[in-house]
């Protein structure tokens, strides 16, 4: 009798031959996920400073008109010899992520007097709450808080951006922050810093920048709004200036 015919009749399962496919499906499966990570790095490597894929300033620009500045909220040393200027806004999903660059950008170059930032208010028509996050970042540092509200409406973008009270909201982050929360409430509510916030955003409109975030190195405006690039545009404007 056959083997095959004596399996059928005892019903036993045919012995399985051995798995091939699985140590190749893994070695694919390991070379797909190194190369994910290899162009994760390479589309995330900041680019050497004396990179020719760095942007320039276009042939001729004048210097942005630093008198412009009082309009946005600046920190960092007066006499930087670097200045990164942002335009932005708070419900802005791309300006939440370049929150993180920003906040790099304060305490590498920043704190070191390198490089002074500033900040302007360009909230869109079409963020309903872009105008009172503004707002209530600006009543923050009527209390000493305003780069803390600034930091926490980014990293909390997606909790207040649809809500339909977002005083309520900024005044519980306020509290968090250690803040008189009937002072920072009234502020908001009365818009204490309406006109403030507009300027800004006329500032915005007579420079023609329409969308954000817009940064600008000195008077080069980054194309790939990121820690990369902006890093790498900062240390050749930071090794012109020595020279």
């Amino acid at each position: 009798m056959g083997e095959k015919k004596r399996r059928e009749q005892a019903g036993t399962p045919a012995p399985r031959k051995a798995n091939s496919r699985k140590p190749l499906a893994i070695g694919v499966t390991v070379l797909v996920l190194a190369a994910i990570v290899l162009g994760v790095v390479f589309l995330t490597a900041a680019p050497k400073p004396t990179s020719d894929e760095l942007p320039v300033a276009a042939p001729n620009a004048a210097a942005f008109p630093a008198q412009l500045d009082q309009y946005g909220v600046s920190v960092g040393a007066e006499d930087a010899p670097v200045v990164v200027r942002e335009f932005a806004d708070y419900q802005c999903p791309a300006c939440g992520a370049f929150s993180e660059a920003s906040k790099r950008l304060k305490q590498e170059y920043v704190e070191a007097g390198k490089v002074r930032f500033v900040y302007f208010d360009l909230p869109l028509r079409q963020h309903q709450n872009a105008f009172p996050a503004a707002q209530a970042a600006r009543c923050a540092g009527d209390q000493g808080a305003y780069w803390e509200m600034h930091e926490r409406l980014y990293d909390s973008q997606t909790e207040w951006s649809g809500s339909n009270d977002p005083v309520a909201t900024f005044a519980r982050y306020g509290e968090d922050l250690g803040l008189e929360e009937r002072r920072l409430r009234r502020c908001m509510t009365t818009e204490l810093h309406r006109e403030a916030v507009e300027a800004s955003r006329r500032v915005a409109m007579q420079l023609q920048v329409t969308s954000t975030p817009t940064v600008l190195v000195d008077n080069i405006r980054l194309t790939r709004p990121g820690w990369g690039q902006l890093s790498a545009l900062v240390e050749r404007e930071l090794s012109s200036a020595s020279k």
